[in-house]
C-alpha cells in the first residue's frame, strides 16, 4: 500500500521500455530447427552434406499452360525465363527441357540435338512424344500432361530469410515480365523460408489482436464496471507488452509455434486477474476496508497465484526434455511469461484495485446472484449423485483409452502449411504434378577394391534405382549411373527405350573412356572427390512420416537381401529422413516431460499440503485432461506431431491452476477449524466462481486459434479449449468426492 504509486510509475517506464523494443522482434524459419539434436543420424547427415552438399539447396519453378506447353509464343518465353532464372540473387545454375540437349553420335563427332525444337513447330508432336518416354523428364522437368515445364535452379545453400527475401522478391519482379503462362508455382527453400516467417508475423499480430478484443469482451461480461474492465484489461495488456519487450530486448528469435504467446499471455494474465479480482471483492463485501482487502487478498490469493504461476511455468520449462528445438525455445519462453504475468498481476493489479471501492469495479445485482445459485447447484449435486459422477469417470476413462490406442503420428508437410495461401497451392501442385518436395537420399559407401565409378558398383547402383522406380510416390531418381545411361542412349540413336545401363563390362569400360575424355560433367554432388562415396537422390511424395518410414525399413530389407555387400553399403539418410524422426523424439520426450512435470509439482503440493493423501486428491483431476486430450487426438485423427506435441503440456501447466486455487482456500478453510463439508462448502462459494470464470476466459482465448492460417495452431487452440473445460468439470465435480473420501482422515 504504501508503495502502491511508485509500483504503478515503474511498470508505466517498463512499458515505455517494452514498447521500444518490441520493433526488433527477430523471426525466422528453417527446417534444420526441427532436426532432433544429439540424433546419430543426423550426426551422419551433416558428414554426408560435408562431402557432397545439402538436399534443399534447390528452386523449382513451374510454368502451365492448360492447353499444352508445345506452343511457340510459350516456349520462347519458357526459354528466355529459364536463361534469366540464372541471374537470379543466389542462383548458380538452372536447367530445363528448352535448355536440355542429346549427345548425338556421329561418324565425325559427337554433336548435340536439342529436346525441343522451339523454332520447328512441325517437330513439336514428335519432341513431346519422345520427352513423355524419357523417365528423366516425366514429374521432373516436366508433367504427365504436358501442360508444365519446371526450371530447376541450384541456389545457394543454407540461405538465410533475407537472402530468401531478396532472392523471392528478383523471381516475383521477372515472373511479372512473362504473359504467356497461365500460371507460376514454386517451391524450394527460399520460398518455404520467406513464407513462414511471414505467416508467423501474420499469426502474433492476429492472435493478439483477437484475443484482446475477446478478453475485452469477457471482462465487460463480468464486471461491468468502466474501472473494474480498464484495471483488468491494463494488468493484462502490461503482461504481454512486457512480455514481447522481454523476447526482443533479448534477443530471442520466434518460430513457428510464436503465435501462442500472445494467446497464453493473455489468458494467464486474465486468470490471475480474475482470482485478484474477485477476492478483493468479496472481502471489500464482508465489510472490510480496501487496505484490510488488498493485504487479506495479496496474502491469501498471492500465494495460491503464485503456486499456479510456478507449476504453469514447471509444466512449460518440462518441454526441454525436448530435443527439438522450436519446441524447448517455447517451453522457456512460455515459462518466463508465466512469472511476467504473475508478477504483473501481483504487483500492478494489486496496487491499481487499492484506490477503488466495491461498486466501482463491479456491478452487484442480480447476474451475482445466478452465478452464486450456479454454484450452490453444482456443490449440492456433488452430494446428491456422487455414485453417479464416479460412474461417469470411470466411463470417461475407458472412452480415453480407447482414443488414446488410435492416435497416430503419420504428419505430412502440407498439415503444418499455411491455409488457403499461395504456397500451399504451389505445395499440393508439385505433390500432384510432378515430383514433390520432400528429399529422400541414400549414402552409398563404395568398399575397398572398388571406385565409385566402376562398373560393379554403378550395377549395383541400378538395381536399387530400378527398385525405387516401383513405388509411385518415389520420383526424380538419380545417381552416377544417369552419365552411362545417357552414353548408352547416345550411341543408341537416342531412342527413350536405349537410357539403360550398358550390358557388358566392355562396353561400360568404352563408355567409361569417353565419359572422361568428354566435359567435365558436374559430379560433385552425386560422387565424392576420393571416389569413396556416392549418393541416390530423389523426391519423395509427401505420404507422411509413418508411411514414409514403413517403406524405409522394406528397403533396408530388400538392399539387404538383393545388393552385393562386399561392393557397396547403403545407408539412407537426407532433410526428410531427420525430419521424420521426430515423430519417434515426440513421443519419447512427451512421456519423459510430463512425467517431470508430474513428479516436481507433486513435490510442491506434497511440501505445501504436507499430506500423501491431498497429493492424490490433487494429481487425479489433473491427469485426467490428458487422457481426454489423448483421446481426442485419436478420434478425431489428428497426428501428434512437433507443434501438437506441446498441447500436453499447456494442458497440465494450466489446468493444475484451478486445483491449486481449490484445495489452498479449502486448506485456509480447514485451517480456521472449519468441519470437512462447511470447509468445501466455502471453498465452492468462493472459488468456485473464480475457477469457473477464468476457464470460460480460457476457453474462448484458445478458441481464438481459430483463426489461425497455421493447421497446428488450429488444432492446439480446439483441444486446449474443450480439454480445460473437462479440467473445470474435474475441479467441480470430481475434487469434492475426493476430498470427503480421503481428507475425511484429516
Amino acid at each position: 500500500m504504501k508503495l502502491r504509486i511508485g509500483i504503478l510509475v515503474l511498470f508505466g517506464l517498463l512499458a515505455i521500455a517494452g514498447a521500444i523494443a518490441i520493433p526488433n522482434l527477430k523471426f525466422s524459419f528453417n527446417f534444420e530447427q526441427f532436426f532432433p539434436e544429439g540424433d546419430e543420424d543426423l550426426d551422419f547427415f551433416r558428414d554426408f552434406t560435408r562431402d557432397f552438399e545439402t538436399d534443399d539447396n534447390f528452386l523449382l519453378i513451374a510454368a502451365t499452360r492448360k492447353k499444352g506447353v508445345f506452343d511457340s509464343v510459350f516456349l520462347a518465353q519458357f526459354h528466355d525465363f529459364s536463361l534469366r532464372v540464372r541471374n537470379l540473387p543466389h542462383v548458380s545454375g538452372s536447367q530445363s527441357l528448352t535448355m536440355f540437349s542429346y549427345p548425338l553420335k556421329t561418324p565425325f563427332a559427337i554433336t548435340t540435338v536439342p529436346a525441343i525444337h522451339r523454332d520447328q513447330p512441325e517437330r513439336y508432336a514428335a519432341d513431346r512424344a519422345r520427352i513423355l518416354k524419357d523417365e528423366r523428364f516425366v514429374n521432373n522437368l516436366i508433367n504427365k500432361d504436358a501442360t508444365a515445364l519446371v526450371i530447376f535452379a541450384k541456389t545457394a545453400p543454407n540461405m538465410d530469410l533475407e537472402q530468401s527475401r531478396e532472392q523471392m522478391k528478383a523471381l516475383e519482379a521477372l515472373m511479372a515480365e512473362y504473359t504467356a503462362f497461365d500460371e507460376v508455382h514454386r517451391l524450394g527453400r527460399s520460398y518455404f523460408q520467406r513464407e513462414l516467417v511471414a505467416m508467423q508475423i501474420r499469426e502474433v499480430l492476429v492472435s493478439a489482436l483477437i484475443s484482446g478484443l475477446l478478453v475485452s469482451l469477457v471482462m465487460f461480461g463480468i464486471f461491468r464496471r468502466g474501472w473494474g474492465v480498464l484495471v483488468s484489461l491494463t494488468s493484462i495488456g502490461l503482461g504481454m507488452l512486457l512480455f514481447m519487450g522481454f523476447l526482443a530486448a533479448t534477443g530471442r528469435e520466434m518460430s513457428a509455434l510464436s503465435a501462442l504467446y500472445p494467446v497464453l499471455m493473455i489468458i494467464v494474465g486474465a486468470s490471475d486477474v480474475i482470482h485478484i479480482m474477485s477476492k478483493y471483492i468479496d472481502e471489500l463485501n464482508k465489510g472490510h476496508r480496501q487496505e484490510e482487502a488488498i493485504i487479506t487478498t495479496v496474502r491469501e490469493i498471492g500465494l495460491a497465484t503464485f503456486l499456479t504461476s510456478a507449476t504453469t511455468a514447471i509444466g512449460f520449462a518440462t518441454l526441454l526434455t525436448s530435443k527439438i528445438g522450436p519446441i524447448r525455445e517455447f517451453g522457456v519462453n512460455a515459462a518466463i511469461g508465466v512469472i511476467i504475468a504473475y508478477a504483473t498481476s501481483i504487483l500492478f493489479t494489486s496496487a491499481a484495485l487499492s484506490f477503488f471501492r466495491a461498486d466501482q469495479i463491479i456491478r452487484l445485482g442480480d447476474r451475482q446472484a445466478r452465478w452464486d445459485q450456479w454454484i450452490e447447484n453444482i456443490y449440492q449435486f456433488t452430494i446428491r449423485r456422487r455414485k453417479a459422477i464416479i460412474g461417469g469417470t470411470l466411463a470417461l476413462l475407458a472412452i480415453c483409452a480407447l482414443g488414446i490406442s488410435l492416435i497416430n503420428t503419420n504428419y505430412s508437410i502440407i498439415d503444418n502449411l499455411p491455409r488457403g495461401r499461395q504456397i500451399t497451392r504451389d505445395f499440393r501442385f508439385f505433390e500432384k504434378e510432378l515430383t514433390g518436395f520432400r528429399p529422400f537420399e541414400l549414402a552409398v559407401f563404395v568398399q575397398p577394391g572398388y571406385r565409385a565409378d566402376d562398373y560393379e558398383v554403378v550395377g549395383e547402383l541400378g538395381k536399387i534405382e530400378d527398385y525405387l522406380r516401383l513405388f509411385p510416390a518415389v520420383q526424380a531418381v538419380t545417381s552416377v549411373t544417369a552419365v552411362y545411361k545417357s552414353i548408352n542412349q547416345m550411341f543408341g540413336s537416342n531412342r527413350p527405350d536405349a537410357y539403360v545401363l550398358p550390358a557388358d563390362k566392355a562396353t561400360f569400360e568404352r563408355y567409361q573412356r569417353l565419359a572422361e575424355r568428354a566435359p567435365r560433367l558436374d559430379l560433385n554432388v552425386l560422387v565424392s572427390s576420393d571416389g569413396t562415396k556416392t549418393r541416390i537422390s530423389s523426391r519423395v511424395q509427401d505420404i507422411g512420416a509413418d508411411s514414409i518410414k514403413a517403406f524405409g525399413r522394406r528397403l533396408d530389407r530388400w538392399i539387404a537381401a538383393n545388393v552385393d555387400s562386399s561392393v557397396i553399403k547403403v545407408k539412407q539418410t537426407g532433410t526428410g529422413l531427420i525430419i521424420d524422426k521426430n515423430a519417434e523424439y515426440i513421443r519419447a520426450s512427451l512421456l519423459q516431460g510430463l512425467g517431470l512435470a508430474v513428479l516436481i509439482i507433486g513435490v510442491l503440493m506434497a511440501l505445501l499440503f504436507r499430506n500423501a493423501r491431498m497429493l492424490i486428491i490433487f494429481m487425479i483431476p489433473n491427469l485426467l485432461p490428458l487422457l481426454v486430450a489423448g483421446a481426442l487426438l485419436g478420434y478425431l485423427g489428428i497426428e501428434l506431431e512437433a507443434g501438437v506435441s506441446i498441447v500436453f503440456a499447456v494442458i497440465f501447466g494450466i489446468a493444475v491452476d484451478d486445483t491449486i486455487h481449490f484445495l489452498s482456500r479449502y486448506k485456509l478453510a480447514r485451517a480456521a477449524g472449519a468441519p470437512l463439508e462447511e470447509a468445501i462448502h466455502t471453498t465452492f462459494r468462493e472459488t468456485g466462481k473464480a475457477i469457473a470464470l477464468t476457464t470460460v476466459v480460457l476457453f474462448f482465448g484458445f478458441l481464438v486459434m481459430l483463426f489461425s492460417i497455421h493447421p497446428p495452431s488450429v488444432t492446439v487452440g480446439l483441444l486446449i479449449s474443450f480439454t480445460l473445460v473437462s479440467a473445470l468439470i474435474a475441479d467441480l465435480l470430481l475434487l469434492p468426492l475426493l476430498i470427503r473420501w480421503l481428507g475425511r482422515r484429516d
